[in-house]
């Protein structure tokens, strides 16, 4: 069974931008080509990310990452954050998914979360197509949740969360108009305040079986929680 390079590609340019990878875009971009998976429109969405990787100063780009990613937990690419938030259920949805990994014959580096989404992506690369596309449709409110987001920040990371639910078939997020660049995006505040409204108000489940671990076992965690993670649900009134 050859890996879906598409996926692996995908992978990549969710990762933290270092050299290798500004080295590595290029070629990144030759093989989501050649591999056949996305439409030529697609890919045409994903050049602005791919040329921005490869002719940007790597402290820029790093800087926008971790900006992005690192400092705002609505954008957060780990999965089970979007789920489970700092609940404790958080902790046995990682070791499932660890489990899931170890039977499909991936090592996780000790340094990453199970949920890292590059990392989920990669494992899916290995899997047989109907499995991947499977997995990734349930996780697709989760994707879509980040897609919006991102766009409505004018990333050109929303080209790879598109290019994902793309995949499996997702219906396209609706685009907002293309933003400037250079002008703040959102209010500070209001960033704070809904950061802090989604923080209040992450989804939790009841206690699991242990002893079931596998595919099932993190279709139901996740279907569990598939609300519209974009629309957090409010507490209910004391």
């Amino acid at each position: 069974m050859a890996d879906n390079l598409t996926l692996k590609a995908l992978s990549r340019l969710l990762l933290y931008p270092e050299a290798a990878l500004q080295d590595e875009a290029p070629h990144l971009a030759e093989a989501l080509a050649d591999d056949g998976r996305l439409d030529a429109a697609t890919c045409l969405g994903l050049m602005p990310l791919l040329r921005s990787l490869a002719g940007e100063d790597l402290y820029d780009l790093q800087e926008v990452y971790v900006s992005l990613f690192d400092r705002t937990r609505r954008l957060s690419l780990h999965l089970f954050e979007h789920v489970h938030g700092e609940s404790r259920d958080r902790g046995q949805a990682m070791v499932d998914l660890a489990a899931l990994y170890a039977q499909g014959g991936l090592a996780i580096d000790a340094n990453e979360l199970p949920d890292f989404l590059p990392l989920f992506l990669e494992f899916l690369s290995t899997r047989p197509e109907a499995e991947a596309q499977g997995l990734l449709a349930d996780v697709d409110h989760i994707l879509a949740t980040l897609e919006e987001r991102l766009s409505e920040r004018g990333s050109l990371y929303a080209a790879v969360l598109a290019a994902v639910r793309h995949l499996a078939g997702a219906e396209a997020v609706t685009a907002p108009e293309a933003k400037d660049r250079a002008a703040p995006d959102l209010d500070a505040l209001d960033l704070t305040a809904l950061d802090k409204e989604w923080e209040e108000t992450a989804v939790t489940f009841g206690p699991g079986d242990a002893a079931s671990c596998g595919v099932d076992r993190f279709r139901t965690q996740l279907r569990a929680a598939q609300r519209d993670a974009r629309h957090p649900a409010r507490q209910p009134a004391a």
